[in-house]
């Protein structure tokens, strides 16, 4: 990340900073051959690909054949959510799909199953997508004419931290004879991962959000697809035929050295970033007891804290943090540079918040000072709020 000395970091969901290990494996790799020659320099770039295959793999519990690189994880959402998908029973996908509320956009708008049906999965108060519900979308996709559906649910939110319960979801789905995708981008590196534990039979990973170079992601395909029969990009058969051109090798090698360390480091980080997580939040709430911690009540990544407060205006408040040296955000960094009100603060039943919502997420190399930083920022944003709303009264 560019060197931006004396400012607070704390919209690590965004994205990481570059991991040492990652700018160093990519530096090297700057220089491979293509890995789909035949000579020496190909076959060298190619075991850079397959050593980094390798170590995304162990840091998602999976086997190397098992992960198609991408150029991240928005292709990746959209190469899995396609209903061209042919199981090894050797029956097709492409019925319908059910989607929850609170997807990232890439899933919410990024399908391609077009006219086909398509039914959203609402959460509750704390942002969760009951299992229950998810059978309730099924049920309406088998009344729309689906036999085979494909449900996509995200491990963790983006913007409120909020762990679904993936593997009791991933049962409902099977009973129902459909197949489940999950975006596990903010889950990696934060919370263990485990593809087969999990149940899935799809999932996105990214190498920006744990430390590794943009430009990079992966789809982790299950034992139960045998075949995309409608890849994003057509052309040669790179990534077994799933996603053609030429691997980007250095941006690969990042992926892999970075998933790598971060697997390595995850007991004591999630440990660390807990602890500090807590301590902001309580610090947060405190300077503004009206505030409402997001997904408190239900199991949340490490590194997470989203806070709404009735008529605080999430933009003019992130600029404000931005001024003072302090980097945060009010929800997903997907629009261009533009703060919008969340949807996934709309569907959890908060719409008059939905544009009051800040996210503040912290990573490895946080600091207590970091966040004493923002709580002081924090402290004037409210103050300044409470002073409007006194005049007004």
């Amino acid at each position: 990340m560019t060197d931006l000395a004396g400012r607070a970091y704390l919209d690590w969901n965004a994205t990481a900073p570059m991991r040492a290990a990652a700018r160093a494996a990519t530096v090297v790799a700057l220089d491979a051959g293509n890995p789909s020659s035949v000579h020496a320099e190909g076959r060298a770039a190619r075991a850079v690909v397959e050593r980094a295959r390798a170590e995304v793999a162990a840091a998602v519990g999976a086997t190397p054949r098992q992960i198609v690189f991408t150029s991240g994880a928005t292709e990746a959402n959209a190469l899995a959510l396609s209903p061209g998908l042919e199981l090894c029973d050797g029956h097709a996908h492409r019925d319908g799909l059910a989607v929850s509320a609170i997807e990232h956009p890439s899933v919410l708008r990024g399908h391609r199953f077009g006219t086909l049906p398509v039914e959203t999965v609402a959460v509750d108060c704390d942002g969760v997508a009951q299992p229950a519900t998810v059978a309730e979308a099924l049920a309406r996709l088998v009344a729309r004419g689906a036999v085979r559906p494909l449900v996509s649910v995200m491990l963790a939110n983006n913007e409120t931290g909020v762990i679904q319960p993936v593997a009791a979801i991933a049962s409902a789905v099977h009973a129902a004879g459909g197949l489940l995708h999950v975006d596990a981008v903010q889950a990696l590196g934060r919370i263990p991962l485990d593809f087969r534990g999990l149940g899935a039979d799809l999932m996105t990973v990214s190498s920006h959000k744990i430390g590794g170079p943009k430009g990079a992601g992966a789809l982790v395909v299950g034992p139960r697809v045998a075949h995309i029969a409608s890849p994003l990009i057509g052309g040669g058969g790179q990534e077994q035929g799933r996603r053609a051109g030429t691997e980007n090798v250095p941006a690969i090698a990042g992926f892999g050295a970075a998933a790598a360390e971060a697997v390595a480091e995850l007991a004591v980080a999630a440990d660390r970033m807990l602890g500090l997580r807590r301590h902001l939040a309580e610090r947060l709430l405190a300077a503004a007891p009206d505030a409402l911690e997001l997904g408190a009540a239900v199991p949340r990544l490490p590194n997470t804290v989203a806070v709404s407060l009735k008529g605080l205006s999430a933009e003019t408040s992130v600029i404000a943090f931005d001024l003072s040296g302090v980097a945060i955000s009010a929800g997903s960094a997907c629009s261009s540079g533009k703060v919008a009100a969340s949807h996934v603060v709309e569907a959890m039943g908060h719409p008059g918040l939905a544009g009051s919502t800040l996210r503040f997420s912290i990573g490895s190399t946080t600091t207590e000072a970091d966040l004493d930083r923002a709580i002081g920022v924090w402290r004037t944003v409210v103050g300044a709020l409470a002073n409007r709303q006194g005049k007004a009264a």
